[in-house]
């Protein structure tokens, strides 16, 4: 627990640190705190927010910088939000472009908006296809290989082909065709599994691995389908935290292409209400001390469907960014529920 001195230096070092970049001496903290303190108390209590693991002293200075978990403390109980000032008229304009009936632009728009407004990454996630098929079919390709074709409610077709115990006659995988879209038709694939779970003694040996291996086919073709849409990777470059640091460059470049990552970070942020902040590795999907992460759900209809955020420094203005992402999470969630 910080006394209110304390609470106030820290605040106010953070503050500036975010502003200025550069490490905070006891004298700009003096004038920056407000409180008439003498340099040599403000020394005191910046040691023993050291000693906290709140602050750190880079090698080559005198002055402190936040650790994460001073940037943590910060965030959770001394942020400030205020009005988004600065790129009203981006977030008008872009009420106009979000078209409710183009859902795929709606997420890279919001995806180039949010990179835009926060100078950084943004990412969204587009909405997850409901993991429900209307049509199931097999297909003979011999060598033990079988083509599941799966088609949802909306048309949307996916491919996959999956190996076997055995070679399959056309005969045995049109039983299998038809029995699937008799009984199971207009279900979910979790329902599909659990009711062959409690099935598969009733069905010939051979034709129910062959259903219980398209439907696990089926279940990895709707993950794969999950999209991120990630704009604006190169603003990072410019970043001055790590912008000489070609090392943790490429590691940030990796990170946005294994986007299978990116998206079980934000699915664990779909499940959360409102903008959630994972700060320097909090995420462990984005584990690096220099980076944070501001996101937040979106909906449709009232129902959660995506997630989207901007991926910055840590060293970034946090209650401009939760404006930010707050509000294109409304205009998302506003534009594809057509209201």
């Amino acid at each position: 627990m910080l006394d209110e001195r304390a609470r106030t230096l820290l605040k106010a070092l953070v503050e500036r640190y975010i502003a200025d970049g550069q490490p905070v001496g006891s004298r700009t903290l003096s004038k920056a705190c407000g409180l008439e303190l003498s340099p040599a108390t403000i020394r005191n209590v910046m040691a023993d927010l050291e000693d906290l693991g709140l602050i750190a002293s880079p090698h080559t200075s005198a002055g402190r910088i936040p650790t994460p978990r001073g940037y943590r403390l910060f965030v959770d109980t001394m942020l400030t939000a205020r009005g988004l000032e600065q790129g009203a008229s981006d977030m008008a304009a872009a009420r106009e472009q979000l078209h409710p009936d183009q859902p795929q632009r709606v997420i890279a728009q919001a995806a180039h908006l949010l990179s835009n407004l926060s100078s950084f990454v943004g990412v969204v996630t587009a909405p997850r296809k409901a993991g429900v098929f209307h049509h199931i079919e097999f297909l003979r390709l011999g060598d033990k290989r079988v083509l599941v074709i799966l088609v949802a409610p909306d048309g949307d077709v996916q491919n996959r082909v999956i190996f076997t115990a055995r070679d399959h006659t056309q005969g045995e995988l049109v039983e299998a065709t038809n029995y699937l879209n008799h009984h199971y038709a207009g279900l979910s694939i979790e329902e599909v599994r659990a009711r062959l779970q409690g099935e598969v003694e009733q069905l010939r040996g051979e034709i129910a691995l062959l259903m219980q291996a398209a439907v696990q086919a089926g279940s990895q073709a709707l993950e794969e389908s999950d999209q991120v849409v990630v704009s604006g990777e190169r603003n990072l470059l410019a970043v001055q935290d790590f912008g000489n640091d070609m090392g943790s460059i490429r590691k940030l470049f990796d990170l946005f292409e294994r986007k299978t990552e990116l998206m079980r970070l934000l699915d664990v942020s779909s499940r959360a209400e409102g903008v959630r902040i994972y700060i320097g590795g909090e995420s462990r999907v984005v584990p690096f001390e220099e980076l944070s992460v501001v996101s937040a759900p979106y909906e449709v209809d009232g129902r959660v469907v995506g997630t989207l955020g901007v991926i910055g420094p840590t060293r970034m203005a946090y209650d401009r960014m939760i404006q930010i992402v707050d509000i294109t999470s409304r205009l998302v969630s506003n534009a594809l529920s057509q209201k």
